[in-house]
């Protein structure tokens, strides 16, 4: 009989039984691979993984008395509940996750409490040394080192590498005789390079949070780009969070509002009609436009300027921001001819820069014009913007009229130092002629020499721009209690380095643009040429 019954189990359960007893004895453990490092455009760490450990139980190996004592150890040790470690143990496995990835410390600690049961696999964590820096472009990843915004999910396939695995031998009590089987290295991932310069970064970063902070604002942006190449120099929103705890801020202080989100810009859409005016001849910087002392009709629409203005020539009309002079040069012009330029500078377009969630705002067809149309889209109501669209269209102006796509990764390279990704300047368009560009930088210098932005004004430095102070929609009509600051600009006027847009949403007491956003513009100019400066003798800068 027990010969028949080994002959019958030879015959038709040996498989069965060959295979579950190589499960009894191999332990198959993933190997991770070391994530990529995102880096500035100097290889400085924005990111990076550092040794973690990570803590796992072998419930089928322990005695009941066992798992209440390494509940208890762990429980002091993490400051995480007994029971539920205890409930994770109940489960009839031989291998359960206690914690993933704990600090340093505590591994050590428990490690040298040789908890019977328990052992450790080395794992990384993401790292992110700079704490809230470029946390808009940089993103975060998961515990299992998963990138879910930012670079870290935008170029998560280049990050995280490839998984390996390690096979273990095991004796008949289901412990880790840690003789290795098979093997199979895991594959590192590659590093990012960005364009952000991290300097550059800290000093735009430094003046946006004065000013969120000075003037109680509800959100703000400030963006820094190379308009010769559309390399992304610095890139921050207010409200901001942390990379390595995203989960302790509230979803909107995650949201890139720069790209996201979009609001009417105001006067420093004036860019529009001066260009389009210029480039099509039907004024010059001298013509004399008047104002109607601060009130002028437009349909069955009052059209008020700010501060009432008589005679004001085309070039004053732009330095002042007089909303009347810029309407009559836009009638001069035409819907067709106005939102002709607005789609040149691509209002109403994606810039493509390559962040999650862009938008491309709203620039309605003249076929949709109402009768007000014409005094609201040229000085920028009924249409709206991001900062990123702002930053290129300001940028074009500094580019003699080109305008150049945005980007922010420069590189992807391979752990072995290979490239293999890159991303290089590309012109997109050209808005205007160089003579007009020229024109229309002349009179952006004057906003901030002669006119309301002469709080931006940098000692020894040649700068132009155009502030704009919007009024906030709420419930279907203008609000006269919440508005939108911005600034656009450039620097130095001709050959410019910097194209820079500032955006501050609901500041209070003071909201003016040339008040709130003109003073971030000059801080952040003046300490990155002089950064720039101070690397020209060691190399260029860029």
């Amino acid at each position: 009989m027990f010969t028949i019954k080994l002959s019958l189990i030879q015959l038709f359960r040996s498989s069965y039984l060959a295979d579950k007893a190589d499960k009894q004895h191999n332990h198959v453990v993933d190997l991770e691979p070391i994530r990529g490092k995102i880096c500035d455009r100097e290889m400085r760490e924005l990111a990076r993984n550092l040794a973690a450990y990570s803590l796992f139980a072998n419930p089928k190996a322990m005695t009941n008395e066992q798992k209440s004592l390494a509940a208890q150890k762990v429980s002091r040790v993490l400051g995480v509940s007994s029971e539920a470690l205890l409930r994770k143990m109940e489960k009839s496995k031989s291998f359960v996750w206690l914690a993933r990835k704990i600090p340093q410390e505590a591994y050590e600690k428990l490690k040298a409490d040789r908890i019977s049961g328990l052992a450790f696999i080395r794992e990384s964590k993401r790292s992110y040394p700079n704490g809230e820096m470029a946390a808009h472009v940089i993103g975060f990843a998961n515990i299992d080192n998963v990138g879910l915004q930012g670079v870290e999910l935008e170029y998560d396939k280049y990050l995280r590498g490839t998984k390996g695995v390690a096979q273990f031998l095991r004796d008949a009590r289901q412990r880790d005789l840690m003789i290795e089987k098979d093997f199979i290295a895991p594959k590192d991932g590659s590093d990012v390079i960005l364009t952000i310069d991290e300097t550059i970064q800290f000093i735009a970063e430094k003046a946006l949070e004065k000013a969120f902070v000075k003037y109680n604002a509800a959100s703000a942006s400030v963006i820094v780009l190379d308009p010769k190449t559309g390399e992304v120099l610095a890139f921050a929103n207010r409200p901001t969070f942390r990379p390595d705890a995203p989960d302790r801020s509230p979803a909107e202080n995650r949201t890139n509002r720069a790209v996201a989100f979009v609001y009417e810009p105001g006067s420093v859409f004036k860019i529009v009609t001066a260009t389009a005016a210029l480039e099509e001849g039907v004024t010059n910087e001298q013509e004399v436009f008047f104002c109607e002392n601060g009130k002028y009709r437009v349909g069955n629409h009052i059209l008020k300027d700010a501060h009432p203005k008589g005679r004001l020539t085309f070039r004053q009309v732009i330095e002042e921001s007089s909303n009347i002079g810029t309407v009559k040069v836009a009638q001069r012009l035409g819907p067709d001819k106005v939102y002709e330029y607005a789609h040149r500078f691509r209002f109403g377009l994606k810039t493509n820069i390559g962040m999650t969630g862009e938008v491309g705002g709203l620039l309605k067809a003249t076929s949709r014009w109402s009768k007000t149309s014409m005094a609201a889209i040229p000085i920028g109501q009924e249409v709206t913007v991001t900062p990123i669209q702002l930053a290129v269209a300001i940028a074009a102006i500094a580019n003699d009229g080109v305008i150049m796509k945005p980007y922010f990764v420069k590189q992807v390279k391979a752990a072995n130092g290979m490239v293999i990704a890159e991303n290089k300047p590309q012109v997109v368009s050209r808005v205007m002629s160089v003579e007009t560009a020229r024109r229309v930088r002349s009179i952006l210098q004057g906003v901030i020499d002669e006119g309301t932005a002469q709080m931006a004004k940098i000692k020894d430095v040649t700068a132009g721009g155009k502030t704009g102070t919007a009024q906030k929609v709420v419930n279907g009509t203008y609000s006269h209690s919440q508005f939108v600051a911005s600034f656009i600009g450039f620097a130095p006027v001709e050959g410019s380095r910097l194209a820079v847009v500032v955006n501050v949403d609901e500041p209070h007491p003071a909201y003016y643009g040339g008040v709130v956003a003109g003073p971030v513009f000059k801080e952040v100019v003046e300490n990155t040429l002089k950064y720039l400066a101070s690397r020209k003798g060691q190399r260029d800068a860029f």
